[in-house]
């Protein structure tokens, strides 16, 4: 469902939105530098710290409070998927994560947004992008390239420890299901079905909660894999 982290939403006295507070997890030392260079130069977003690895990151995440985790998944010691997984499941109020990644069909990306990543973006990105990313993640909205997740959901069998009936949901919440998969957001998908944003919002919330999903993005791996949505098919 769509929201505002603490951080994004909140105002500070004079009126002007707090920046989006950033921290960086991968291996690279060069990669962690970088990146925390150039993102903490973009406008909205602060870089609060670092981590080499998966433990680090919980570590630092108890300390920092990060409204975001730009988590690459390939580390030492813990990867990018527990971490994931032991973030989102160990807080009351937990930060988005944001896979960053070299490789788009890397398998290790898929299980990230399985275990409640709230997208991914490419390493190869302009900074300006993934700092977008950034943005779009601490706004409660997925980080959701849809051809590129389909590709990466097509090559995987499914799933059938995640599969639940089709009769699970209505065939408005299946339609909605279906936008979702094609990457629109709440107020687009709002304007093809023509009903109200809370309706939409309403729907999205009971898409999640009969999925058992962590996010958006979560209900679309599910709906591919387990057959819920068909690539190519109803325009997903």
């Amino acid at each position: 469902m769509t929201g505002e982290s603490g951080a994004a939403g909140a105002a500070g006295e004079s009126g002007a939105e707090a920046p989006v507070t950033v921290l960086i997890a991968d291996d690279d030392p060069v990669t962690r530098s970088g990146l925390s260079t150039l993102l903490g130069a973009q406008p909205g977003i602060r870089v609060v710290g670092q981590a080499a690895d998966g433990i680090a990151v919980v570590e630092q995440v108890r300390l920092l409070r990060p409204d975001v985790v730009l988590m690459d998944v390939r580390m030492p010691r813990r990867n990018g998927i527990d971490a994931t997984r032991e973030l989102l499941a160990g807080a009351d109020d937990p930060p988005k994560v944001v896979v960053i990644t070299t490789f788009e069909n890397d398998d290790y990306v898929t299980a990230a947004l399985s275990a409640g990543a709230s997208g991914f973006v490419l390493k190869r990105r302009p900074v300006p992008q993934i700092a977008e990313a950034v943005r779009v993640a601490a706004a409660g909205e997925a980080v959701l390239f849809p051809a590129a997740l389909r590709r990466m959901v097509a090559a995987r069998p499914l799933s059938s420890a995640e599969a639940l009936p089709r009769a699970a949901l209505t065939g408005r919440e299946e339609g909605v299901l279906r936008l979702m998969a094609t990457g629109q957001s709440n107020p687009e998908i709002a304007e093809s079905l023509a009903v109200s944003l809370e309706t939409v919002k309403t729907h999205v919330g009971n898409v999640l909660t009969k999925l058992g999903a962590q996010n958006r993005t979560h209900a679309v791996v599910i709906a591919y894999e387990t057959g819920l949505v068909v690539p190519g098919l109803q325009g997903a």
